[in-house]
């Protein structure tokens, strides 16, 4: 299987948790309960954002410093990261819950930028071989984390 198919699988599982999260966030009674939805996002988000700066995006490094948009993929990833951060530091029900959809609307964002852009030049510029050898390495990976 190669990278960007395994990559656009977990793209499709997070739209999926966007969708819950800004449908449920609204109503949420407690800040217990859009901390926990924040913290499932991160402890999904992290291992997917190394995933795709260690195995897909540094592949890629040539075209992103052509584009100009080296610093800029990354620097989404870590924004990403401490929006998600910054609604478990929030102190108030109302402050957390527009953190959280926030960062969601960010995510979307930088997802949609990956499906549009990242994913297919990743098709066009690397061989087939090479993504899924890419793809192999993911999977050692996970397994290895499983033991």
């Amino acid at each position: 299987m190669k990278i960007t198919e395994i990559l656009m699988a977990e793209h499709a599982v997070f739209h999926n948790l966007f969708d819950h999260i800004e449908r449920v966030a609204p109503r949420l009674k407690t800040l217990g309960e859009v901390k926990a939805l924040a913290a499932v996002v991160q402890k999904l988000h992290e291992p997917h954002s190394h995933t795709e700066d260690d195995l897909f995006i540094e592949p890629l490094e040539h075209c992103f410093d052509q584009l100009g948009q080296n610093e800029t993929f990354h620097a989404e990833h870590e924004l990403m990261e401490a929006a998600l951060d910054k609604v478990q530091k929030a102190r108030t029900l109302k402050d957390a819950k527009k953190i959280l959809l926030g960062a969601m609307a960010a995510c979307r964002k930088h997802f949609d930028q990956e499906e549009r852009i990242v994913f297919p030049m990743a098709e066009r510029v690397l061989k087939t071989k090479t993504l899924t050898e890419l793809g192999a390495q993911w999977f050692a990976q996970r397994d290895s984390k499983k033991r």
